[in-house]
């Protein structure tokens, strides 16, 4: 169920055992892997795998419980009780580690020592590991763009096929062990029996880093969904396995704050039964989705609620979330924060319900700070970041005749002195990237044609670039619409416009390739650049026309001046013979 990291510098693998969350595995800085009790809160086992490959961990994944009949006997010859049978226990056991050699290593919790390694695979190092759920198999993906089929029993390679032309960097198995999804430049559905292509998807721009089986559904039956996500990209695509369609667009997409490093779901075995998701991103925070997947769905969903841990500071400072577990009791959540070295593990327990919420309750939580009476507010935050609470339920009215009043956006940019003296000449300070975003995001839900023009006449293209990484998704479309307006107006700024238009689609092509109306939404751009291309062609014939025109008359006036001059210069000549004979005959 949990996805067992991504090969990244910046992220190391951390992940909760299935079905029970009795355990959690990370490797940390120092090379070793530490698996910790997440009941008792201590270190059960440690395990140095560098000390034998002297190669860094990239991947670590859970295999499926396996189960074992534990007997509740005092001694192994005295008769048995009926009460005192063995009963059956799911344990979760073996750990599979991919390593930058390109090696495997098989670690046993139960027994608390290396199982097995695996070697001769792959060339490159190993991105991705995933396990069957049924038959002991195991599969690998690397960088030799190769996926590999192990043999646990014999610890050798059963089968070997190129997936891609670049590197393989996620896989996935389907619930029933039929199919294997896998990720490179495209993602593919692979059919085990035969190792032949079943389907293909493209729409990501970015390596795809998580993949994960959203439902049980057989793929004949128009049920069989899955999602993805992708390095640098800030949404959670999810697809749907048609028979008779080769549609390449995602269905839908789950927005976040950063790029998704650690999934966890709950699948859907029916229509009637929604998919549960929790996804930790980059910048530490926790989102939490519920959705029905019962075909294509327009607008990004947000999350139904975000978790983010904080320390116990005067001023609370943003402790990263590693890795967030789903429980069966749909009433809590497990989570581990802080360093990997020694985590801290802590069930949340929310109620009434983990997805569904009591908003009376949350609101009744929420302290109003003081705020002193002089100070005001001059840009507020990120619509649905920093939104202010409004008069809770039982809260007193305002009275009539009281000063209070709420500043406009026009008396907010007044307040805003850009310019301050300092040493007696001004200098305008250069406004921060949250503030350009801010406002940018202001403007375009007020219309606000001031703000607009305060925001677009920067020439900066790492402050824009930065702006626009900073968008909500909901503001990338009225973004867009206000660049293709602006850019039918003057060709001073449509340039300008341009620059931002790049910026939207260096940072946001994932989302915009999601959309299922990309083409209506976006066809006056469209239009209005090919038309701009065909005329561009035709400025430059016309261009080139005249430049040989030009030369031509350029040259011809110059033959003229030369030709005029020459003939002055006879003509001058002429009258100085005639003057030298007279003045000979006269002498004469």
């Amino acid at each position: 169920m949990a996805d067992g990291g991504c090969n990244s510098s910046l992220r190391l693998p951390c992940v909760f055992s299935p079905k029970s969350r009795q355990y959690l595995a990370s490797f940390a800085q120092d090379g070793r892997l530490r698996i910790w009790n997440t009941d008792s809160k201590i270190l059960h086992q440690e395990y140095v795998p560098s000390a034998h490959l002297s190669a860094t961990c990239t991947c670590i994944v859970w295999g499926p419980c396996r189960i074992a009949k534990v007997c509740l006997g005092d001694g192994p010859r005295r008769k048995k009780r009926k009460s005192e049978a063995g009963h059956v226990e799911d344990l979760a056991d073996l750990l599979a580690l991919g390593t930058v050699a390109g090696s495997i290593i098989i670690y046993s919790a139960v027994k608390g020592a290396l199982h097995c390694t695996l070697d001769g695979g792959h060339n490159g190092g190993v991105n991705c590991v995933e396990w069957h759920p049924e038959d002991g198999l195991l599969y690998s993906g690397s960088d030799d763009s190769y996926i590999v089929e192990w043999d646990l029993q014999t610890s050798k390679t059963r089968c070997k096929w190129k997936a891609d032309r670049a590197s393989v960097t996620s896989l996935c198995v389907s619930p029933d062990g039929k199919l294997l999804l896998s990720a490179g430049q495209t993602i593919k559905m692979w059919d085990l029996k035969t190792k032949e292509v079943y389907r293909k998807f493209t729409g990501h721009s970015t390596a795809v880093t998580n993949l994960r089986f959203a439902t049980t559904r057989p793929p004949d039956s128009n049920g069989l969904y899955f999602l993805s996500g992708a390095a640098h990209d800030r949404l959670i695509s999810v697809w749907q396995v048609q028979e008779d369609s080769n549609d390449k667009n995602s269905v839908v997409s789950f927005t976040l704050t950063d790029d998704p490093q650690h999934i966890d779901l709950f699948t859907s075995n029916s229509k009637e039964e929604a998919v549960r998701l929790a996804v930790v991103c980059k910048d530490g925070q926790l989102h939490l989705f519920e959705h029905f997947l019962n075909g294509p769905c327009k607008k990004p969903l947000s999350p139904s609620c975000t978790v983010q841990m904080s320390g116990l500071e005067d001023i609370p400072v943003p402790v990263p979330l590693l890795a967030a577990a789903l429980t069966a009791d749909t009433r809590s959540l497990l989570l581990a924060y802080g360093s990997y070295l020694q985590p801290v593990m802590e069930r949340l327990v929310m109620l009434p319900c983990l997805f569904l919420f009591n908003i009376h309750a949350l609101v009744f939580q929420v302290k109003t700070p003081v705020v002193n009476a002089k100070s005001k507010v001059l840009v507020p935050g990120l619509p649905g970041h920093q939104a202010p609470v409004k008069a809770a339920l039982g809260s007193e009215k305002r009275k009539k005749g009281t000063d209070t009043k709420e500043m406009s956006i026009e008396e907010r940019l007044g307040e805003i002195d850009l310019s301050r003296e300092k040493g007696g000449v001004k200098e305008t300070p250069s406004l921060q990237t949250d503030n350009f975003a801010v406002l940018l995001v202001q403007g375009l839900e007020s219309k606000d044609a001031n703000i607009l023009n305060n925001v677009f006449q920067t020439r900066k293209d790492n402050l824009i670039k930065k702006t626009v990484s900073r968008l909500p998704i909901p503001a990338v479309l009225p973004l867009v619409e206000e660049l293709t307006k602006r850019m039918q107006g003057h060709p001073y700024t449509a340039v300008l416009m341009v620059r931002w238009l790049k910026a939207v689609l260096m940072q946001h092509t994932s989302y915009l390739s999601s959309l299922p109306d990309l083409v209506s939404q976006l066809g006056v751009l469209y239009h209005m650049i090919e038309s701009r291309v065909k005329m561009f062609h035709k400025l430059t014939k016309l261009h080139g026309k005249l430049y040989l025109l030009m030369t031509q008359v350029r040259l011809g006036t110059s033959c003229f001046h030369s030709t005029v001059n020459s003939s002055a210069t006879t003509k001058n000549s002429t009258r100085e013979t005639r003057s030298r004979e007279k003045r000979l005959h006269t002498l004469n």
